[in-house]
C-alpha cells in the first residue's frame, strides 16, 4: 500500500502548487517552431545508426557553439555535451536527447523520407528514424537556443546531453548512456537532476503522459545453452534430447510469470524469441540454444525472476539427463521516475500543456537507457504526444510506416524549457 499512498499524495498534493508558464519563454518557443520542424526534417532525412552519428553530432555541435554554449564532442564516441551557465548561481540540471536511428527501411511518402542505406550486422539495410529520436534532437536544439537567449532567467547550470546509441551499440562496442556515465557526463559540474522525453506515435498531439516510479522496464537479453547427447531420431532412448529439454525450459519460464511473480506489484514478461538446434529431421542433436528477453519494472521481482530462470534452466536440464547454462546481458535498467522530483515538476507539465492534457499512465514493458542516468541522479522522463488528433491508426515505433506529427514538437520545446527554469529557480 505504500506505493499507492505515495501516488495519491503526488496526485492530490500538486494542485496547491499551480504555476504559470513564463510568457517570454512561451513566445520564444512559438517563434522558433518552424525552425525546430526544419531541423527535425533534416535529421530525419539523414539518419545514422548507433555509434555512427557523425553528421548528426556535427550539426548539433555547430548549433550549440553558435549560441555561445561550451561544447564537448566525441563523448561516448559520437555524443555531444553542451554546458550553459546561467547569470545566477544554483543547481545543475541535465537535459537529454538520444540521436541514433534504426536499421529500418522507411515505407511512406514523406517529402523528407530517408533514402539512406548502411551495413548492419553484415547486411545492407535502410536507415530510418523509426523511433522519433529526430524529434528529440530538434526539441533539445530548440530548448538550448531559448535558454541560451534567456541566461538572465537561469539560476544554475544546464547540461545538454545529446546521447548516441540509445538503441544499443554494435556488437563488440560500448556505447549509449552507460558509456557517457563512464566517461563522466554527470560530473564537472555534478548534475543534480536530469530530464528526458520520448515522443509517442499513439498519444495525441498536445498530450503529455507520465508515471511516477517504474515507468519503463529493465531489459535483459538471455541465452540458454543446452547440452544433450546426439543419437538417431528413431532411437531417442540412445541419447539425451536437448530440443525436448528446451521445450520444458520454455514452459517452466512461463510458470515463473504465471505462478511465482506477484503481478499486482508490476507486470513482467519473459519471451523466448529464438530457438536453435539440430541439422536434420532424423538426428537428435547434441545441443540447443534459446535466446530471449526479460522485462521487469520492480527490482525485487527482477532479482526473483533471474534467480528462478537460472535455477529452472539448470534443474530441468539435469532432470532430463542433460545440462544447461544461462547468461544474462543487461540492456537497460528500470526507467524510474524519482517520486519527489515527479511531484515537484508535475505542476509545470500541467501549466504548460493544460491540466486536462496531462495523463497519468501505466508502465510500459519497453526499455530505455535513460534509466542508467536515473540510477546515478534523480530523473524524470515523460511521454510527448506525436499522433495527429483524431487519427485512428498509429503506426508502432520501430516499424517502416512510423510517423510523427510535426505539430507535437512545440509542446516539447515549451515543456523542456519551462521544466528547466522551474527546477533551477525553485526556492
Amino acid at each position: 500500500m505504500k506505493k499507492l499512498h505515495t501516488l495519491a499524495f503526488l496526485t492530490l498534493g500538486t494542485a496547491a502548487f499551480a504555476q504559470t508558464p513564463d510568457p517570454e519563454i512561451t513566445a520564444a518557443a512559438e517563434a522558433l517552431e518552424d525552425q525546430v520542424i526544419e531541423w527535425r526534417h533534416e535529421i530525419h532525412e539523414h539518419p545514422e545508426l548507433s555509434n555512427r552519428e557523425f553528421e548528426t553530432a556535427a550539426k548539433i555541435a555547430k548549433h550549440l557553439k553558435s549560441l555561445g554554449i561550451e561544447v564537448e564532442t566525441e563523448v561516448a564516441k559520437t555524443g555531444v555535451v553542451g554546458i550553459l551557465k546561467g547569470n545566477h548561481p544554483g543547481k545543475v540540471v541535465a537535459l537529454r536527447a538520444d540521436i541514433d536511428a534504426l536499421p529500418v527501411t522507411e515505407r511512406n511518402n514523406l517529402p523528407f523520407k530517408s533514402e539512406v542505406t548502411a551495413t548492419f550486422m553484415g547486411e545492407e539495410t535502410g536507415v530510418m528514424h523509426a523511433c522519433g529520436h529526430d524529434t528529440h534532437v530538434a526539441i533539445l536544439m530548440g530548448t538550448a537556443q531559448i535558454l541560451a537567449e534567456n541566461k538572465d532567467k537561469i539560476h544554475g547550470t544546464v547540461k545538454f546531453v545529446f546521447q548516441p546509441a540509445e538503441e544499443g551499440p554494435p556488437p563488440g562496442e560500448e556505447g549509449g548512456a552507460a558509456l557517457m556515465i563512464k566517461e563522466g557526463v554527470l560530473k564537472n559540474p555534478d548534475v543534480d537532476a536530469i530530464f528526458g522525453l520520448h515522443i509517442n506515435s499513439a498519444t495525441p498531439v498536445g498530450t503529455i503522459a507520465y508515471k511516477p516510479g517504474g515507468t519503463m522496464a529493465a531489459v535483459e537479453r538471455f541465452v540458454v545453452n543446452i547440452k544433450g547427447k546426439q543419437t538417431h531420431g528413431s532411437q531417442p532412448w540412445g541419447g539425451v534430447d536437448p530440443i525436448y529439454i528446451a521445450s520444458k525450459i520454455i514452459d517452466g519460464f512461463q510458470s515463473i510469470i504465471s505462478r511465482e511473480s506477484n503481478l499486482l506489484v508490476e507486470p513482467a514478461v519473459i519471451t523466448v524469441g529464438k530457438i536453435s538446434g539440430g541439422v536434420r529431421f532424423n538426428i537428435i542433436p547434441e545441443t540447443a540454444e534459446l535466446i530471449g528477453t526479460v522485462r521487469t519494472l520492480d527490482p525485487d521481482m527482477r532479482e526473483l525472476i533471474i534467480r528462478r530462470m537460472t535455477e529452472m534452466s539448470e534443474g530441468l536440464a539435469k532432470a532430463y539427463g542433460g545440462s544447461a547454462t544461462i547468461e544474462f546481458q543487461s540492456n537497460t535498467a528500470i526507467t524510474y521516475n524519482d517520486l519527489a522530483l515527479t511531484e515537484q515538476m508535475l505542476p509545470t507539465l500541467k501549466s504548460v500543456a493544460g491540466e486536462d492534457h496531462v495523463k497519468l499512465v501505466k508502465a510500459t514493458t519497453g526499455g530505455e537507457d535513460f534509466s542508467y542516468f536515473q540510477e546515478e541522479v534523480p530523473g524524470f522522463y515523460f511521454f510527448l504526444g506525436g499522433m495527429t488528433p483524431g487519427n485512428t491508426q498509429a503506426y508502432p515505433h520501430h516499424t517502416p510506416d512510423f510517423q510523427i506529427d510535426d505539430d507535437g514538437l512545440l509542446l516539447g520545446v515549451k515543456t523542456m524549457s519551462q521544466l528547466t527554469l522551474d527546477y533551477l529557480n525553485a526556492k
